[in-house]
């Protein structure tokens, strides 16, 4: 049986800072919009910043649907989800509501800090989530699968691009959504901050 949590602390905190992966969900307001689900993974890129906020890294190198959605005026649902592949079986949810955070937000320096390591020349955006709900379910139907490691290939193709040329690809991608929403702001803003040289 399935439980709600008023905050993410203890168990709960440690069972999300341990998995490698995790999914995002998004959709537009027009009951005709795509619905969008994305993988997210790379060590470090999401952080528990209290028990009702987190924050994960978000990188070029595919669509910006879900920025789109939390741009939505009169929108901004999202939930974060996260399977159980090894020890005990659990899938644990994050319904809220979802900010994203520019490169050239104020918040930034002070955002970006958080990501260490895993920050990159592709970061694009922070995406901050404010807890409305938070529960788990069983999870006996998802399989346990090994975790073996870290894919490199997407950080190692974008390190071989300038933030300009990072900026002339986001031009051609991401300006709009599926249904035509304005996704990432463009032109893309260019790093300012301390972290600009990884």
């Amino acid at each position: 049986m399935g439980k709600h949590y008023a905050a993410i602390e203890g168990r709960i905190r440690a069972f999300i800072e341990e998995q490698p992966v995790f999914f995002t969900a998004t959709a537009p307001l027009a009951g005709d919009g795509h619905v969008n689900l994305s993988p997210k993974g790379r060590k470090g890129t999401l952080v528990v910043i209290d028990e009702q906020t987190l924050a994960y890294l978000d990188f070029g190198g595919s669509g910006a649907e879900t920025i789109a959605h939390l741009r939505e005026e009169g929108n901004g649902r999202i939930t974060l989800m996260w399977c159980a592949f090894a020890g005990p079986p659990k899938v644990l949810r994050v319904h809220g509501t979802g900010e994203a955070v520019f490169r050239d937000d104020p918040r930034w320096d002070e955002y970006i800090g958080l990501f260490a390591d895993a920050d990159g020349p592709a970061a694009r955006a922070i995406v901050l989530v404010r807890a409305r709900r938070i529960s788990d379910a069983c999870g006996f139907a998802v399989p346990y699968m090994d975790y073996r490691e870290e894919r490199t290939q997407h950080a190692e193709y974008f390190a071989r691009k300038s933030d300009e040329e990072f900026a002339a690809y986001c031009e051609k991608k991401v300006g709009r959504s599926l249904d035509g929403l304005p996704a990432l702001p463009l032109p893309l803003p260019p790093r300012t901050d301390v972290s600009e040289a990884h």
